[in-house]
């Protein structure tokens, strides 16, 4: 659904404000008035955080009775300790420039300009964030990002700063570069980031999400405040209160697994002003996103080496993908399972939110979305894509009901259908995909624009002598692209490989796309004379085991394997002396891994290993994490 100044949109909001006045009786409310205090769920918990632990510290009882500010530990929507409200007005800082009454860069020209694609690109550098891509809407001023300065109030920064002390410089200065460039309320797609700089970045991301909800209560509770003033002095209400969406959550978080949203709840809360802060519903969160009790978590107690580390990183703990959680920001407490539209943040699998919102048929909670976070999404490729796609269809969207708002206090450009220009997204993966690539081209709208990170890759190592032979296919259209690759793979090279007595066995077929690899398992199943076994992300641990035994065995000649079942399992393959990549890997450790193991037999000589790879100019991104940038760009070169 295009959101702009349309009849339809028109209508919609003509409707919601029908609604909003035939409920006579009900007092508009703000998002930080509670009508009573919420049924707890169980008792308040008082953590005490450890400044160097990324895990949630130690928790205790407390059953004392709550003083007269009620059981939030504050008033609702109360200003955190820090800078005093007043030094947040607008053009003073980024937030109100970007999110406020009028921004600057919510012009015509600029939505026009974003809706075209129309985009001027340049490439910058930004300290330990490495070469990246700016873009603005054609027609608009570029402005450097690594100009850019946060302003977060103190009292928010110390516990950062304080961790920050003990981090390498590096990491220190990674921190801060992340920070400054999200301060400019750009998008961001961020590919390169090492496995030991990813808690370093989700710090940094979550202080961002922590810093955007503390302004945007700030402002709501300095408005209640002027607005409460004229009422008692018998003046008219100040006009400029406009300072809220139509729902209340404005930051999302989307994760692969369980696992990541403990580490995302730890990192929210580590930034909390004070040393005592209190966690509602901890023992629960702690129950259903940990592991069982009695658990044992067979990567995190390996021995170092036993897994790849990176497969280790991604999937000990709880890796159920179907979960949604709403997290409440107070002064003093953070609640975890509020309500989604008395919530401020929902961290959640795409799976989760889809189901919760086809179960509902409304995903009005979603309307007022002000900050997207993506992470691990090269994990989220791996999993169904169309419930991403499918979530960010239902973003910014306007809402069905009213939810008892008062449209008074709505931003005009709410109203307007705008916020889709200026909702901040920020992506990270491992590495780029057709699918994101897509999703940062075509999706995301902010007028402040957007920035990619970019980086050469160098060949990829592995094991020395063996004969690497990338066979191309020549396609002029990514839609037929698919069909030539099969009608390639099945008329010429399959046919020879039968006719060769060497690689008519022991050979691996490995698969990136699973459209494709339900379509080369099709043909196999089809074509008399080929002896096989697959391998995919839904075979079963007895059908590994036989599979595996039947093709070291040599009962088997070939073995079919999709990428998502070496991404979730990644089990070392014995008996390979053959490889068939019908297109290069995702993920390029899948490759030099495969090519590896035809030596965990004994007696193996590189020159007895063949390997062929398939690949067009469509294979790009792929491509170049295999042969280098370098690399990669003669391959294509030598058969345009």
């Amino acid at each position: 659904m295009a959101i702009d100044d349309s009849s339809s949109t028109t209508t919609r909001l003509l409707t919601l404000l029908n609604v909003s006045a035939t409920k006579t009786g009900k007092r508009k409310r703000t998002y930080y008035e509670e009508s009573k205090p919420a049924e707890k769920l169980n008792k308040k918990r008082v953590v005490q955080f450890s400044p160097d632990s990324e895990s949630t510290a130690t928790v205790s009882e407390t059953t004392a009775e709550k003083g007269a500010q009620g059981e939030e530990g504050g008033v609702e929507g109360e200003e955190v300790e820090g800078n005093p409200v007043d030094e947040d007005d607008a053009g003073a800082d980024p937030y109100e420039a970007h999110f406020g009454l009028t921004p600057s860069v919510l012009t015509q020209s600029a939505r026009e300009a974003v809706d075209r694609r129309e985009w001027a690109t340049r490439r910058d550098k930004c300290g330990k964030m490495g070469a990246v891509v700016e873009s603005v809407p054609e027609g608009v001023e570029h402005s450097s990002v690594s100009g850019s300065k946060h302003k977060i109030p103190q009292k928010l920064r110390e516990p950062m700063e304080a961790r920050q002390s003990k981090l390498p410089r590096e990491m220190v200065e990674l921190q801060n570069d992340v920070l400054n460039m999200l301060s400019s309320y750009r998008d961001l797609y961020l590919t390169r980031t090492a496995l030991e700089a990813q808690p370093i970045v989700r710090e940094a991301l979550a202080l961002h999400a922590l810093n955007h909800i503390t302004k945007k209560r700030r402002r709501i509770m300095k408005n209640n405040e002027r607005i409460s003033h004229a009422t008692k002095a018998g003046n008219e209400p100040p006009e400029d209160v406009q300072d809220q969406g139509f729902t209340r959550p404005s930051v999302l978080i989307l994760l692969p697994f369980r696992s990541f949203a403990l580490r995302w709840i730890s990192a929210l809360t580590s930034h909390t002003p004070t040393s005592h802060y209190q966690i509602e519903n901890n023992a629960r969160f702690q129950t259903e996103y940990g592991l069982p009790p009695g658990a044992v978590d067979k990567l995190a107690s390996a021995e170092p080496g036993a897994y790849p580390r990176d497969h280790v990183e991604m999937f000990k703990g709880n890796v159920d993908d179907s979960f949604r959680l709403g997290v409440k920001l107070t002064k003093n407490s953070v609640k975890l399972f509020a309500d989604f539209y008395a919530c401020d943040v929902i961290v959640a699998s795409p799976l989760g939110l889809r189901m919760s919102v086809e179960k509902e048929q409304n995903g009005d909670f979603l309307s007022s979305i002000e900050m997207v976070i993506m992470d691990q999404t090269d994990a989220l490729t791996m999993q169904n894509w169309e419930h991403v796609q499918f979530v960010f269809t239902h973003l910014n969207q306007m809402p069905k009901e009213s939810h008892d708002v008062d449209f008074s206090r709505i931003k005009p450009w709410y109203l307007d259908g705008h916020s889709t220009y200026l909702r901040q997204s920020i992506v990270l993966s491992a590495y780029d995909t057709p699918e994101v690539r897509a999703l940062y081209n075509q999706v995301l709208k902010n007028v402040a624009g957007k920035v990619r990170g970019e980086r050469k890759w160098p060949p990829i190592q592995v094991p020395e002598g063996i004969d690497q032979n990338f066979v191309h296919i020549s396609s002029s259209n990514p839609k037929d692209e698919p069909d030539k690759r099969f009608q390639h793979f099945t008329a010429q090279m399959l046919p020879a490989i039968m006719k060769s007595a060497v690689q008519s066995a022991n050979t691996v077929i490995f698969v990136p796309s699973s459209f494709d690899f339900i379509r080369v398992q099709n043909h196999f199943r089809k074509t008399a004379g080929h002896s096989f076994a697959v391998l995919s992300e839904y075979s079963s641990n007895q059908d590994i085991s036989r599979a595996r035994q039947a093709f070291f065995s040599g009962k088997k000649a070939f073995l079919l394997v999709s990428e998502r079942f070496h991404f979730f399992r990644r089990y070392k393959l014995r008996g390979i002396r053959n490889l068939v990549f019908y297109a290069p890997p995702d993920h390029p450790q899948f490759y030099t891994e495969f090519l590896s193991y035809p030596f965990l037999d004994d007696d193996v000589d590189a020159s007895d290993v063949t390997c062929k790879v398939l690949y067009s100019k469509y294979d790009w991104l792929r491509l170049e994490r295999i042969a280098g940038t370098e690399g990669a760009a003669e391959l294509i070169k030598q058969n345009a």
